[in-house]
C-alpha cells in the first residue's frame, strides 16, 4: 500500500465504502463509527474480496472511496475500473486521515455530496468506456425465494399457470438452483427435473421467456465437474477455496484454461438451443479469485475474459444479470446486476454480518448503489417478496418501488394475499426510470 493523500477531518466527516460484490456491504459512514466487515472467515470469502483484510477502524474501498467534509467531497477512484480495482484504505490518525492504496488512483474534488460525486463519476467512465445505455429489463417470476432447491419442474409449471390467471404482467419464468444435480453439473438434471428441455420449452408455449439460473465459475466439491477435471481449477494442484455453500467445499473455476472455456461454451451453447435467452450468473466473484491459472493473467482479467466469453455464446439479444458480482470489473458487459445480498424473510441476520441474506443489509447496498442504474447496467435490488412471513413487507415493497431496476416476482403466486398480489402486481407494472439521481 502506497500513501496517497491525507485529509484534515473533523467530527462531522463523512466516509463512504465501496464493496467488492454485490453482496458486500457498500455505505456511508460518520468518522469513528464502525464498519461493517465479516463475522468469519467463510462469510468473508463468499462476500468479501479475497485479497482484502482489512484492520479494525479501517475503512475499505474496493476501487471507490469518498470522504466528506462539509458540502465538499474528495472522491478516489480506480484509474481503469474494469481493468484494475486498487484496495483504498483509510486510517485515522489523530486529526487527519491518512489514505493509502495499492493500484492507480485518481483523486477528484467534488462540491455537493456523496451521491452526487459518485453519480458524476459514473457519468464520466461511462463516457471514456463507450458504456452503452443499458435496455430496460423484462419483469420476471423467480423459483428461489418460495422453494429453494427443493424446487421441482410441478413446482414451475404451477406458478406458470397462475400467472395466467392471475393477469400478471410477467415476462421471463427464471428457473433458479436446484433443476440441476451438483453446482457445476449444469446440464446434469436434479430428480425433480425429468425433462430440463422440454420444460422450457412449455414456458415459451405459454407466451414467457425462459430464464436460468447458473453459478458458472464455481465447482462443488461433489460434482462430476471436479472428479472428471481437477487441472480445471484456480490453483490447480492446491485448489482456491471460495467457501462453503450447499453443505460441500467451493473451488473456482479457471476461466483461462481452454477445456475450461469449451465447457462454458457448450454450457451455454445448450441453453441457447433449449430456447432460454434469461440469464442469471451467480456466484461470479469466483472467476476473478486470486490464484494460478492456466494463463498468467489477473484474477480480474480472468473474470472478464470469462464473462464476456458468456456473453459472446448467449448472443446480444440475450438478457444477462450479474449477481455476486465484482462490480466495477463488469461495466460494460452485464445487462442487469444485483447490487445488495439477498433479500430474506427476515429483516436482519442473524450473524450481525450484512452481507448475508436479510433486508437491512439489501436496502442498504441498495441505496447507496442508487447511481449505477442507467449508467453501468439495471440495478437489481432482488426479488419482489410479499408474502405475509416476510418482516417489514410494507417497507421493502417501498424500497423496490424506490430503488429497484428489475422487477421479478419470488412467490408461489397462488400463496398470496390481497394485500401481496397487488403489491406484486403495482411492482410489476409501474414505469422504472431510466436513470437514477
Amino acid at each position: 500500500m502506497e500513501t496517497i493523500a491525507e485529509i484534515q477531518t473533523s467530527d462531522d466527516t463523512v466516509v463512504h465504502e465501496q464493496g467488492w460484490q454485490s453482496w458486500s456491504p457498500s455505505t456511508s459512514y460518520r468518522l469513528g463509527a464502525a464498519p461493517h466487515r465479516p463475522v468469519d472467515e467463510d462469510k468473508r470469502l463468499i462476500a468479501y474480496r479475497h485479497a482484502t483484510d482489512p484492520a479494525p477502524g479501517t475503512y475499505c474501498g474496493e476501487g471507490l472511496f469518498a470522504v466528506a467534509e462539509g458540502d465538499s467531497v474528495t472522491l478516489f477512484a480506480a484509474a481503469d475500473p474494469t481493468a484494475e480495482v486498487p484496495t483504498i484504505l483509510a486510517v485515522r490518525d489523530g486529526d487527519r486521515l491518512v489514505i493509502s492504496a495499492n493500484g492507480s488512483v485518481e483523486i477528484r474534488q467534488h462540491t455537493g455530496d456523496i451521491p452526487s460525486a459518485l453519480t458524476a463519476w459514473a457519468d464520466e467512465v461511462c463516457a471514456r468506456l463507450a458504456v452503452p445505455p443499458p435496455r430496460p429489463a423484462p419483469t420476471g417470476w423467480c423459483s428461489w425465494y418460495e422453494y429453494f432447491t427443493d424446487v421441482t419442474a410441478d413446482d414451475i409449471v404451477d406458478n406458470l399457470e397462475a400467472m395466467e390467471d392471475l393477469e400478471l404482467p410477467i415476462d421471463v419464468v427464471q428457473v433458479d438452483d436446484g433443476y440441476q444435480r451438483e453446482v457445476g453439473d449444469w446440464l446434469v438434471p436434479s430428480g425433480r427435473f425429468p425433462d430440463v428441455p422440454g420444460l422450457f420449452a412449455h414456458i415459451r408455449d405459454h407466451g414467457r421467456r425462459a430464464g436460468i439460473w447458473t453459478a458458472p465459475f464455481l465447482v462443488s466439491a461433489r460434482s462430476e465437474l471436479l472428479a472428471e477435471h481437477p487441472d480445471w481449477l484456480v490453483g490447480k494442484e492446491n485448489p482456491v477455496l471460495v467457501g462453503h455453500n450447499w453443505g460441500q467445499a467451493l473451488y473456482a473455476l479457471d476461466t483461462t484454461h481452454p477445456a475450461a472455456r469449451d465447457y462454458l461454451r457448450t454450457v451455454f451453447t445448450t441453453f441457447a438451443e433449449w430456447g432460454i435467452d434469461y440469464h442469471k450468473i451467480d456466484f461470479v466473484y469466483a472467476g476473478a479469485v486470486p490464484g494460478r491459472r492456466h494463463a498468467d493473467v489477473s484474477g480480474i482479467e480472468a473474470y472478464r475474459d470469462g464473462l464476456e466469453l458468456i456473453r459472446e455464446v448467449i448472443g446480444p439479444d440475450a438478457y444477462l444479470l450479474g449477481c455476486g458480482a465484482p462490480q466495477l470489473p463488469s461495466i460494460g458487459v452485464v445487462d442487469a446486476m444485483r447490487v445488495s445480498p439477498d433479500i430474506a424473510l427476515e429483516y436482519a441476520p442473524d450473524s450481525g454480518d450484512l452481507s448475508q441474506p436479510a433486508q437491512l443489509g439489501a436496502v442498504l447496498n441498495g441505496e447507496s448503489r442508487r447511481f449505477q442504474h442507467g449508467r453501468f447496467w439495471v440495478n437489481d435490488p432482488d426479488c419482489i417478496v410479499a408474502r405475509p412471513a416476510v418482516e417489514h413487507r410494507t417497507e421493502w415493497a417501498e424500497h423496490i418501488s424506490v430503488n429497484g431496476g428489475l422487477r421479478a416476482s419470488s412467490d408461489r403466486l397462488r400463496g398470496l394475499d390481497s394485500w401481496g398480489l397487488d403489491t406484486t402486481r403495482r411492482l410489476l407494472s409501474e414505469p422504472i426510470p431510466a436513470r437514477f439521481t
